[in-house]
């Protein structure tokens, strides 16, 4: 089980081999990083038996930007018939799990894998059952197939406190038809990654404001309205008349880069196209000067170098806040509804 399985958006691989060899000459695991273009995915391949075990133990799945999901573990040869015999014997050295997951990958031949995931899952969970390799028990390791054809598939394992929140890393958001665009969802997802759900009710609730820059049509201010917030739209663009009948929205037609509130506000997001440096210095301005509380705030990314350039910014803001005694956790993640670019999440302590 040397191999470490990183599943990332199609065109991305380069990120994640860069991002996790990085880490990986962190934590001193030998080894190099591989991957295919538009695959959807990269591999780690370590030089010791043990390397991706304590990569992922050194490691927290959360911290890394582009990676949408992971495992460890090994592929395997499958049959055409009786696969779940084959899986059965392979697993035999692999230790009890506590949940199982069927992957494919975010490309085509993922997606024509999809179906046969479908109905192979009910009858391989049934055989892994009975044989006792998999109980229901959150505290054991999750088993991650990860499907390469109906032939080859990644037997990996992860820790579910220490992977994604979803299978694949893709979390099944519905496009609510009130809102203005689908660049909402952005926001949703955004919420679901950076804060835990039990907090939702305290860090994004109906008492709180909040200033959505660069908003027209209203995707983002959707989501801060569906929550409750009075908000401070600024854009020179228009804004959807169903979100300003709310009542809860005041419309400022301003440049959204030089414009501040007169009184500080509890969220700050901003989806604004620009250059990756004007928008991060956005967030150094809003959260080191006190303007908000918390921040999403999107990158877009440069044609080349793009982690290079995501843990350049990120640096920046670091030493900015380190350098005024501010206390700030910064957060980083290609979300799946992200396309070339990153979500960024900052909120002062």
């Amino acid at each position: 089980m040397n191999t470490l399985l990183l599943h990332c958006r199609p065109g991305f691989e380069g990120e994640v081999c860069a991002e996790i060899a990085e880490q990986a000459a962190r934590l001193s695991v030998a080894g190099y990083a591989k991957g295919k273009a538009n695959g959807a995915h990269a591999e780690f391949v370590c030089s010791e038996p043990d390397g991706a075990e304590r990569l992922m133990q050194g490691q927290r799945f959360n911290r890394l930007i582009f990676p949408r999901q992971w495992a460890r573990g090994d592929y395997l040869a499958l049959p055409e018939t009786d696969r779940i015999s084959v899986l059965l014997q392979a697993l035999a050295d692999y230790p009890q799990c506590g949940s199982l997951w069927l992957e494919v990958f975010d490309s085509n031949d993922g997606k024509e894998l999809s179906n046969f995931c479908k109905k192979f899952e009910a009858p391989l969970r049934k055989a892994l059952e009975k044989a006792g390799r998999l109980v229901d028990d959150p505290h054991k390791p999750r088993l991650l197939l990860t499907f390469k054809s109906g032939r080859e598939v990644f037997l990996g394992l992860a820790e579910p406190a220490n992977s994604a929140l979803w299978p694949m890393g893709i979390p099944r958001l519905k496009f609510p038809r009130e809102a203005p665009s689908r660049s909402t969802l952005k926001l949703e997802e955004a919420w679901h990654f950076f804060i835990p759900r039990e907090q939702w009710d305290t860090r994004i609730s109906d008492e709180m404001t909040g200033v959505d820059l660069g908003a027209s049509p209203g995707g983002w201010t959707y989501q801060l309205v569906k929550r409750g917030m009075l908000v401070t739209a600024i854009d020179n663009g228009p804004m959807a008349e169903s979100l300003m009948d709310t009542g809860l929205v005041t419309h400022l037609m301003v440049d959204g880069f030089t414009w501040k509130p007169k009184q500080p506000v509890d969220w700050m997001v901003c989806d604004i196209v620009e250059k990756p440096a004007r928008n991060a210095a956005l967030l150094e301005t809003w959260i080191g000067e006190g303007l908000c509380r918390e921040a999403v705030v999107n990158l877009k990314l440069p044609m080349k170098q793009r982690y290079a350039e995501v843990r350049k910014l990120l640096q920046r803001l670091e030493e900015s806040f380190a350098a005024r005694k501010i206390k700030v956790s910064i957060a980083c993640k290609q979300l799946y509804h992200d396309r070339e670019e990153v979500t960024c999440h900052l909120r002062r302590l």
